[in-house]
């Protein structure tokens, strides 16, 4: 990012939007028309669109403080790409609306721009139109996500049934703990003049935080053996919201085993210095983005040996209800503790 600031209002919204779009790539067939029009125009060649959408306000879901603009651009695109990966579907196209205030330069939406348009070409989508429009105060990000799915492929967390295998992908919790990591060193750095922060030997759990993935991979690995799982979605508000969404729309209980939850080393070792118990933030904490998927019994043996997926838990009748089974045998009620997008 150069040291000129270029005041957005000697622009203009349309000067700007031109100025951060004149080097948008075409990844898509289905992209028919993209940004420079009144709409986008897609076709998705007979196949189902799948959309969604997200939307990002500063000081609820990100800090300026310690959330570098590129880093912010490539997470608000992922986080809407890994709720299609969750449908079973591919993502193919974005649109982008921004609100933000005068504090905000040219400059500082061209590094935003590049974190967005680096998840672009990492991804394969193509971002086909949006909005900017002035906020009185902070940055607000809205990005609906589309995507394509064959006929009647798309996955649903409604479909879970008794006896299926609960899965995740990755590691669960480091998130959560790169947050209060951040937070404890912006409040040091707050209160205690000349004291930088010290991220020193946590790139892991900072890096699940502020750039996290969508997981195409496993997509693809889905397409690659051709297994479809039962129900899906992904982890975005911790594992036991999550699961217990599945569980509500399925009409189904579940057990989750303490011992085959996956935490990162370099999560649970960050954990027991905060004197945390590192299965409670895989279970309570946010932002994973990893899948949470139920497969079918005699789907096992695809998924039994791949490195990076874990097979947690089982699906129970609904009357059983939903437990958590202990490294000591102890059964615990699972209960949503994740994250609360409307705190009292």
């Amino acid at each position: 990012m150069s040291e000129s600031r270029t005041e957005i209002a000697t622009m203009g919204e349309f000067g700007l939007i031109d100025h951060l779009t004149k080097n948008i790539e075409i990844h898509n067939a289905s992209s028919v028309l993209g940004v420079g029009d009144d709409a986008a125009v897609l076709d998705h060649f007979g196949k189902q669109t799948v959309v969604t959408t997200d939307l990002l306000v500063e000081g609820v879901h990100f800090d300026l403080m310690y959330t570098p603009l590129k880093h912010l651009g490539y997470k608000s695109v992922v986080v809407n790409l890994s709720d299609l990966y969750a449908m079973n579907a591919t993502p193919t196209q974005i649109v982008l609306s921004l609100a933000f205030s005068n504090r905000f330069s040219v400059e500082a939406l061209e590094e935003f721009y590049e974190g967005v348009y680096a998840a672009c070409a990492a991804y394969g989508v193509d971002l086909v139109g949006g909005d900017t429009t002035s906020s009185q105060k902070g940055f607000i990000i809205s990005v609906t996500a589309l995507g394509e799915v064959a006929p009647d492929q798309f996955v649903k967390r409604s479909t879970a049934q008794v006896n299926d295998l609960v899965c995740v992908s990755g590691y669960l919790g480091g998130s959560y703990l790169g947050l209060l990591l951040l937070e404890r060193e912006k409040k040091i750095f707050l209160e205690t003049k000349g004291v930088q922060p010290d991220l020193e030997g946590r790139d892991y759990i900072v890096g699940r935080l502020l750039k996290p993935e969508a997981r195409k991979d496993v997509a693809e690995f889905f397409e690659k053996v051709q297994l479809r799982p039962t129900a899906m979605m992904d982890i975005s508000d911790g594992l036991s919201s999550d699961i217990l969404h599945i569980c509500k729309q399925s009409e189904v209980g579940v057990v989750l085993y303490e011992d085959k939850i996956p935490v990162h080393d370099d999560a649970k070792e960050f954990a027991y210095k905060l004197e945390l118990d590192p299965t409670a933030c895989a279970l309570s904490g946010g932002e994973d983005y990893e899948l949470l998927f139920t497969i079918a019994q005699s789907d096992y043996d695809k998924v039994k040996d791949v490195e990076g997926i874990s097979v947690i838990g089982y699906i129970t009748p609904a009357a059983e209800g939903a437990t958590l089974l202990t490294r000591g045998g102890n059964r615990h009620a699972l209960t949503a503790q994740g994250w609360n997008a409307f705190p009292q």
